[in-house]
């Protein structure tokens, strides 16, 4: 499960689809309709955020309105009308960690998107977000940034 900080117009056509998946699986994890992920590192910041299923909700709105813009067709259906009214903060380091290994995904799958983010002067977050200084945030798995995840 990757739920991406960075701003879902970087992802290609498949990690967007990924993370629209993986986010509504997110989702039922936090609601306990399923057993498994309960505590991958990916949902720490969505615990911990005081109303964590508003966080997750207004993270799907991100993602459902970039298909939009895409014109892909996510199932709004699948969002409830729960509105996170604050931002949640994310390293520049957890950034620039993200930014690499989707570099790597893109080198492999969508040499124009990697082109796109390469050119990007600046890296934008996820709507949810908002940027403050550190290392890479302590939920993430280092050690497994050459794994061959291909969201």
């Amino acid at each position: 499960m990757r739920l991406w900080s960075l701003h879902p117009c970087f992802l290609d056509a498949k990690g967007l689809s990924a993370l629209w998946r993986e986010s509504l699986l997110a989702k039922k994890v936090l609601q306990g309709k399923t057993v498994g992920y309960r505590s991958h590192p990916q949902l720490a910041r969505f615990k911990g955020c005081g109303d964590p299923l508003a966080a997750l909700e207004s993270y799907l709105d991100g993602v459902y309105l970039e298909s939009v813009r895409r014109g892909y067709h996510f199932d709004r259906s699948k969002l409830g009308g729960k509105k996170f009214s604050s931002r949640i903060p994310v390293t520049r380091g957890q950034m620039e960690f993200e930014r690499l290994h989707l570099d790597r995904k893109l080198k492999r799958r969508d040499p124009l998107k990697r082109r796109e983010l390469r050119s990007s002067s600046r890296i934008r977050l996820h709507p949810l977000f908002k940027e403050t200084s550190g290392a890479v945030e302590p939920w993430e798995k280092v050690a497994s940034k050459g794994n061959a995840d291909d969201r």
